[in-house]
């Protein structure tokens, strides 16, 4: 094992005494091309070009001497860090950090970070990078090869973004870019570059000082869903408050998450669903539904991507979602949701019969199918008679395969 193992993060800036210190005695030195190539790097210690951190943390860990690991911006912060104290090496490490490349290119934009949300980019999470960004106002997406820029914008089509994309922070060809999202696929990006992805309606200033990085967990008012007065009344027979809240509870929405709600009517779930932190479609072919929908969805500052149209035809071109509430359609429409494979479905019927109907076809479809019979009953509580009285079939589909990840 590497007798001493310290982890330098490099912004660009001139590196620091204890950094010099550190590189001065190496016997290893693991980094990047432009890591390697620093004046400081003694010539007699052995060089790992930093790829895979699991490999050059295996060959740190057989090392008999001192190991130094250079790394861009702060590398505690989504960085080196966190593989090379993985117990299955062993290593203990001191850290020398810089300014993280998050902070570098908010500090170029000349914005504040502390609301904003920060996600890694590569192939196996652009989408849900790219959830992130359609539920957010302000998100900095740490990006990587075949996940950057244009692909970004390219799957935000239909949402609009606008990019702030600072390439190469701290070398001598740094550029800060300013594009929208839908013109970020017409350039070729340097990498490594870091993208700030900002628009989409503001929702109400929270009062007081900000005391919690990213999403303030909790705005608004309280409870996973609110009463049905908070929209306006009005509601359709499948959005009322306590079934709205068993279809959350069986959705689970949460950041990262698309979610399709299709028959939005008042906007009531797509907006709950949005203050749990996921992305959006709301779907209804009725121009006044819609309307309701983004005005609730500004009430409570949500961002929430509406489509007009009828479904099944206008979910084709829809992006992959991971949770779908049915809220209009019936079974054609279930039928066409479980053909996108998401992870599970709720819906509701009115009758035994129509239950049965959907329940058969997504077991069809290979989904594990609950149904439960949910009747509320709302009191008058100055006397504690009944005053309205609600009954629905509660069908939920899981998808029982597991599906690679997308």
């Amino acid at each position: 094992m590497a007798d001493r193992v310290t982890v330098i993060g490099w912004d660009g800036s001139p590196l620091t005494d204890a950094a010099r210190s550190a590189l001065g005695a190496a016997s290893l030195v693991a980094g990047a091309a432009h890591h390697l190539a620093l004046p400081e790097v003694p010539r007699t210690a052995e060089r790992v070009r930093l790829g895979s951190v699991a490999l050059a943390a295996r060959r740190i860990a057989a090392h008999r001497g001192t190991a130094v690991v250079l790394a861009d911006g702060d590398p505690g912060f989504f960085g080196v860090v966190r593989t090379l104290r993985a117990p299955e090496f062993g290593l203990e490490v001191e850290v020398v950090p810089a300014v993280s490349s998050v902070a570098a290119a908010f500090a170029r934009a000349g914005m504040p970070w502390d609301d904003a949300q920060v996600v890694v980019a590569h192939r196996r999470t652009l989408r849900r990078a790219v959830n992130v960004c359609r539920a957010h106002t302000k998100v900095a997406v740490l990006t990587s090869p075949g996940a950057g820029p244009a692909e970004l914008g390219l799957l935000l089509e239909g949402v609009h973004r606008t990019f702030v994309i600072c390439e190469e922070l701290g070398t001598e060809r740094e550029q800060v870019s300013v594009v929208t999202s839908d013109n970020a696929a017409d350039h070729t990006w340097r990498d490594p570059n870091v993208v700030i992805v900002i628009g989409g309606p503001a929702g109400p200033a929270a009062p007081g000082d900000g005391w919690i990085s990213g999403r303030e967990p909790g705005a608004g008012p309280r409870g996973w869903v609110l009463p049905d007065e908070e929209y306006g009344g009005g509601l359709g027979e499948g959005e009322t408050d306590l079934l709205r809240a068993a279809q959350l509870a069986r959705l689970g929405p949460r950041v990262g998450d698309l979610v399709w709600d299709i028959g939005c009517g008042s906007g009531a779930f797509a907006t709950e669903a949005g203050r749990a932190g996921a992305a959006v479609i709301a779907v209804d072919r009725n121009l006044e539904a819609c309307a309701r929908t983004e005005a609730a969805a500004r009430r409570f500052g949500v961002q929430l991507q509406i489509v007009r149209g009828t479904a099944p035809h206008v979910l084709e071109n829809l992006p992959e979602p991971d949770v779908v509430r049915v809220g209009g359609g019936g079974a054609a429409v279930v039928s066409a949701v479980a053909d996108r494979r998401p992870q599970r479905i709720v819906t509701h019927a009115a009758t035994r019969d129509a239950a049965e109907l959907v329940g058969r076809d997504l077991t069809e479809h290979g989904y594990r199918v609950e149904c439960a019979l949910l009747q509320s009953v709302e009191l008058d509580t100055r006397a504690w008679r009944e005053t309205e009285r609600s009954v629905a079939f509660l069908l939920t589909g899981e998808l029982l395969r597991r599906e690679a990840p997308r």
